[in-house]
């Protein structure tokens, strides 16, 4: 056997290795399964020519669902022209790639029980994902990151906290230890709780729901501000060190205007987000006038 044929079959191993603990995550943690409209969009866009009339017709069998991706399409932060009054549209405005994600991050939220504190966390996600794909219009910093990659970043950042909260009964008490930490990073005192993170679990269900490898990375690392350095480029793409820092900024733009999701967050990465965003003192006062724009069309 060639030393090729070796490495071929070990990196076969190390996949097949990777899939049954993803495999094994999913039943013993209780990460959602990915939703078949996925498959089928998905099967859609690897066809030569997709049918849009179909998918709008699957869409459509669930009314909040239909209206959600219509709002979505026609919503400011993805600089899309045109306005969609019907699923058919917002498919084609948006596009099937963009369309999944969005239909992605509103099944997501279904999955799990209505309880006010979820459902103010679903807010803030839904605000904090506005807001990041705003910033990713702004420019400004040297990493280009699109809008619709910010947005869904944003949307689906934080997505393992409700699963441990669905399967931990501590873990609200764990979630606000975290919340309150000043020194050690948010994923430590969960570790130091939990079996594992919100950060794993989270890249798990979007490398599991098909989401960009640039956000699987974003959301399985957005803990770990000493990445964010520039030169720690070659370890994180600069895309997914962008979307880390647009949604940490997003954050505490929420903070800042709402009081809301407040955490010690920024305390510990804003100086290094803001560098890394190329945004000093006087950029900041004028994102934060410009963002309270944001915040209030989402009421």
């Amino acid at each position: 056997m060639t030393a090729g044929n070796k490495d071929i079959l070990s990196a076969r191993a190390e996949a097949s290795h990777v899939a049954a603990l993803l495999e094994n995550a999913i039943r013993d943690i209780g990460i959602p399964s990915r939703p078949s409209i996925l498959d089928r969009i998905n099967a859609e866009m690897h066809k030569d020519n997709p049918d849009f009339h179909h998918l709008a017709h699957l869409i459509t069998s669930d009314v909040g669902l239909a209206a959600g991706l219509i709002s979505i399409s026609n919503s400011p932060y993805f600089s899309f022209r045109g306005r969609a009054r019907s699923t058919n549209e917002a498919l084609m405005i948006l596009g099937l790639d963009v369309s999944s994600r969005a239909i992605a991050g509103l099944i997501l939220r279904k999955l799990f029980p209505e309880t006010p504190g979820l459902n103010r966390f679903w807010d803030a996600s839904a605000i904090i994902a506005r807001l990041s794909g705003w910033l990713a219009q702004q420019g400004g910093s040297d990493i280009n990151i699109r809008a619709d990659d910010a947005y869904t970043f944003g949307l689906f950042r934080d997505c393992g906290i409700p699963i441990l909260l669905n399967r931990f009964p501590h873990y609200p008490t764990v979630l606000k230890n975290a919340n309150g930490e000043k020194e050690l990073s948010f994923t430590a005192v969960e570790e130091a709780q939990c079996p594992t993170n919100h950060a794993v679990l989270g890249s798990m269900l979007a490398q599991s729901w098909w989401l960009p490898e640039e956000v699987c990375l974003a959301i399985r690392h957005h803990h770990d501000y000493a990445l964010l350095q520039q030169d720690d480029s070659i370890v994180l793409p600069s895309v997914t060190l962008g979307l880390i820092a647009t949604a940490q900024l997003a954050e505490h733009l929420l903070q800042h205007h709402t009081g809301l999701s407040m955490t010690q967050e920024w305390d510990k990465a804003g100086a290094v987000c803001l560098e890394l965003l190329r945004i000093d003192e006087k950029d900041l006062q004028s994102v934060y006038k410009e963002s309270a724009i944001v915040i209030d069309s989402a009421d």
